[in-house]
């Protein structure tokens, strides 16, 4: 699982340090693909081959689920974090989510979130009153 925020920054060569604390689960490998809201999604390569057996049950008949694995696996990139825990973040992937130099990482449970630091301050302002004001259950039975 993957908890707190951390504030690292992309150097001249697109590479970003991991949080210390998520190294070790992510140290055999992972993979970057496109998130919602413009982030980067990171997850374990275990975590997403399992979503991959997932995605494998959807009809290729359903056009929302060919339109989401494309846009998914035609931006993913796997790679193995360097003795540092850093990790090269493409260029495209560093485009869709207007990655420059200030980002936030997440950790969001199964999987780490890669954000433009002005991106996640403009999101996080807007939905944490929404969060402190929720008066019916989001998961029913949890809360």
């Amino acid at each position: 699982m993957f908890l707190g925020t951390h504030e690292p920054r992309l150097d001249e060569k697109g590479r970003l340090i991991l949080p210390a604390k998520f190294r070790e689960e992510l140290s055999a490998g992972l993979v970057i693909t496109k998130g919602q809201e413009r982030c980067l999604y990171v997850f374990p390569s275990q975590e997403f081959s399992e979503i991959t057996q997932t995605l494998k049950q959807a009809p290729v008949t359903a056009k929302s689920a060919r339109d989401y694995s494309r846009v998914m696996f035609a931006g993913a990139h796997d790679e193995i974090p360097d003795r540092q825990g850093r990790v090269t973040i493409p260029q495209a992937l560093r485009t869709y989510a207007g990655l420059e130099k200030d980002c936030v990482v997440i950790g969001a449970n199964t999987r780490v979130e890669i954000w433009d630091s002005n991106s996640w301050n403009e999101y996080l302002a807007d939905r944490e009153k929404s969060f402190a004001e929720v008066s019916e259950e989001v998961f029913p039975g949890l809360f």
